[in-house]
């Protein structure tokens, strides 16, 4: 057997892992490169021709969740490689590709990619796939993504488990551990695990959890009346955050855009069906010539969704008239380092938005594993024969976890041979 990180060791996003036995090959990931802070992409492996040399000869390509720096190389894929992703994850990608449809030029590129995404087989936690003599099973965590998994891979005698990206501090964080312990080291020992260390460059970071973080936004509403949103559209857990808050003041509207109410309303339709915190039934989707609802906001005040665009600049633009400017505020509820001039990771059009604002007030809490989080896991797994650490900055620092002395030696950042396995890292392609 073989385990092939292409991409991922010492550098966070475009991950690709290969697994691979005499019989079968699979990814886990095809992801693209992070974009730098004015949107652009350096990444070699974004092309029909990139792609198709990397997946020849693999049978299936399995994504941990849609973000882009797992999913976003694939519609590159050949239609003969099978690709898998969450049922509900497939739901929200396709809402978002349809979206990017709109966008002049793009019309070709997204019908290609609502295609590839509308032929993508679905997981679902705990329902095993074969491929060949290759097991895989999808486990559900908790990320900034709703609807992302860890993966238990079988092959050749051996078992890995392979993370994701995940977290132990959100709403739906409880089920981290209990399943990791329940479902699959009841069913036998793990020998690899290769796990995310995103937070591993942020150990000084505060990580509180959404609960923590609900309470501090009601605060905020409490202070507020006007009160604009931005984080992630597809983090249900943020979005129920401020949603809940928001309802506990009685009589403001909550208002988003169609795009923003078409993922609401997926989310409605799955995760609010086991819980009410995930079912978002009183939304409304803003128009600026409706003035009745218009009249409503300046009356009672609102939460407002928005992102950094045109089109909701000129959504404020055409409220800000009617609003108080010292009852107005924008809640920043995405990384720090986006609107931080100094920053690599400074991203313009951010800086931009945000300073648009009369005040502003940043409440934000990671969608990874802290590193305590991360030194759990470890230690619960308890791999037999290796970690491998992917989607970190420096993986040579999980040595700096307390973790068991016996799992510091065997942390693997470089290619070498454990027993029958195989073991390669591609530093760059």
């Amino acid at each position: 057997m073989k385990i092939i990180v292409h991409r991922g060791i010492d550098q966070i996003g475009g991950c690709i892992t290969e697994i691979s036995t005499v019989k079968a090959r699979i990814l886990i990931d095809l992801g693209q490169n992070l974009p730098n802070g004015e949107g652009a992409v350096d990444d070699d492996l974004a092309s029909h021709e990139a792609i198709e040399s990397i997946t020849q000869g693999v049978d299936a390509v399995f994504y941990t969740h849609y973000h882009g720096d797992h999913l976003g190389l694939f519609h590159y894929v050949p239609d003969n490689v099978r690709q898998y992703i969450g049922k509900v994850a497939k739901r929200v990608a396709l809402c978002k590709h349809r979206q990017l449809s709109y966008i002049k030029g793009r019309e070709q590129q997204s019908k290609e990619e609502i295609a590839k995404l509308e032929g993508m087989g679905e997981l679902s936690p705990g329902q095993t796939i074969t491929v060949g003599d290759i097991k895989i099973t999808p486990f559900f965590v908790s990320h900034s993504a709703y609807d992302a998994y860890m993966f238990l891979i079988e092959a050749d005698g051996k078992r890995m488990l392979h993370t994701g990206d995940f977290r132990g501090h959100g709403y739906l964080s409880k089920g981290l551990l209990p399943t990791i312990e329940k479902l699959i080291l009841s069913q036998g020992k793990v020998d690899f695990l290769i796990t995310e260390g995103t937070m591993l460059s942020r150990l000084g970071e505060k990580v509180m959890s959404e609960n923590e973080l609900r309470r501090k936004a009601g605060e905020i509403m409490t202070r507020y009346k006007n009160v604009f949103v931005m984080c992630s559209s597809t983090d249900v857990e943020r979005i129920a955050t401020f949603y809940a808050s928001n309802k506990r003041l009685k009589y403001r509207p909550l208002v988003c855009d169609h795009f923003q109410k078409n993922i609401l309303e997926i989310f409605t339709k799955s995760a609010g069906e086991h819980t009410p915190l995930f079912r978002f039934d009183e939304a409304y989707d803003f128009n600026p010539t409706n003035t009745k609802l218009l009249d409503w906001m300046e009356d009672k005040g609102f939460c407002m969704f928005v992102r950094a665009t045109d089109k909701f600049k000129d959504y404020y633009q055409a409220l800000a008239s009617r609003l108080d400017p010292n009852e107005t505020i924008l809640i920043y509820s995405m990384w720090k380092e986006y609107i931080n001039d100094n920053s690599k990771h400074a991203v313009q059009r951010y800086i931009d938005f945000v300073s648009m604002f009369p005040y502003m007030e940043t409440l934000h809490t990671s969608g990874h594993a802290s590193a305590d989080c991360l030194a759990k896991v470890c230690n619960l797994v308890n791999p037999v024969l290796g970690i491998i650490p992917i989607h970190s900055e420096n993986s040579a620092s999980y040595k700096n976890l307390p973790i068991n002395e016996h799992l510091q030696q065997i942390i693997i950042t470089s290619s070498n041979s454990t027993g029958d396995v195989e073991i390669r890292i591609n530093q760059s392609l």
